[in-house]
This record gives structure tokens, sequence and C-alpha cells, in this order.
């Protein structure tokens, strides 16, 4: 498997659950700088021109949340998926909420041009980063977060998704120490040997 991913971005999730996993993933760095990931060579592997994208013998998928739960169903043993049906609805309800509301609300700081066409509107919907982000850190705290971890004490694919997005709050310009549920979350994440290892590889 090759999984392309740029550092700092949601495809760190992907990376940190790929470590999780103990799955043998070659990591393929695609060049944001050089916008490697708007040209034809890499819409071949990602039309949407984004990342992550796993490549499995010539299939790929490209959502975040596909990635971690094949991830999950190919390597069961690391019980990344929780078995209870209540319990794995909450970690889908959490991933789910990353994807459709806090990723969105961070992209409007920088990503503008999707949604509007003039400098003005690019300017409102960043000025209002801030606000959306310590609302969906207020929500994280309140809904999200069970213990430790997503599932209580016990880690989920939801996890490392979680702590790709709250890397962002500080430079969203979210006081985090508001959220103690949240800088705790972050704490625990980071004693793990897969954050640790993505440090090391300049992936965080």
């Amino acid at each position: 498997m090759k999984l392309y991913y740029a550092p700092g971005t949601i495809a760190v999730a992907s990376v940190l659950a790929a470590k999780e996993a103990g799955l043998d993933v070659h990591l393929q760095k695609v060049n944001f700088r050089d916008a490697e990931q708007t040209k034809p060579a890499y819409h071949r592997i990602n039309p949407k021109g984004r990342v992550p994208a796993l490549e499995i013998d010539g299939t790929y998928l490209t959502e975040t949340g596909a990635i971690l739960e094949y991830f999950a169903s190919v390597a069961p043993e690391a019980a990344l998926m929780p078995q209870d049906p209540l319990e794995a609805a909450h970690v889908r309800a959490v991933m789910f909420y990353l994807a459709s509301t806090m990723h969105v609300n961070h992209a409007h700081k920088m990503r503008g041009r999707r949604w509007a066409n003039e400098q003005s509107s690019f300017d409102d919907m960043a000025a209002k980063v801030p606000q959306t982000m310590t609302d969906s850190a207020q929500y994280v705290q309140d809904h999200c977060l069970k213990g430790p971890f997503v599932n209580g004490e016990v880690f989920s694919i939801a996890d490392p998704y979680l702590f790709a997005i709250c890397n962002w709050l500080e430079n969203d310009k979210v006081d985090v120490s508001a959220f103690p549920k949240i800088v705790a979350f972050q704490a625990a994440m980071e004693k793990r040997t897969s954050v640790q290892a993505a440090r090391a590889a300049g992936v965080l």
C-alpha cells in the first residue's frame, strides 16, 4: 500500500492510523509547496487534488474516514473499531462531524475560493474561523471525548482524526487552554509511539 500525504494536513490521521494498525504502508509525500496536488499526474490518483489518497493494488481510496475504516478492517487485531454497535456508531459520528463541520470550518481560513469569488468574502470567512473553530472545540469537549479518548479509555480510529484537526486549533487562534479535555487528549496522543514516529519523520 502507498499513502499519499502532505505534512500537517488531515492526511496525518491516516499516517497515524496505519502505524497504530501495524500496517506496512509506504508514505509518499505530495509537495504542496510546488502545488503538486494540482497537477495532472496527481489528479490521476486523486481527481479532487487533495490528500490523503491510499493506493491498494491499483485501486485508490481518497477520503480520510474511508481510509481509517479500511485500516481498521484489514487489521482487526489492532482493535481500532469497537465491536459494540453503539460505541462504533459514536466513533463514526465523531468522524462524520470532523469531516462535515470542523474541517470545513478550518478550511474557510485559506480555501475561501471553494465557496466564493470576492476577496472581501475570503476575508470575511477567514475572520470567522477563530469563532467557528472555538465552537467546534466546545462541541468536541462536550460531546465527542468520552474519556481520555473518543471512545473513553479505548483508542479508536477517531482519535488520529481528532488529533490531526486539534493540532490546527492554536493557529486558528483558538484558546486551547479553555478546553481541558482536549488538552488532556492531545497530551495522551503525544505519548503514543505512532505520534512520536510521525514527528520524527516530519509528518507532523
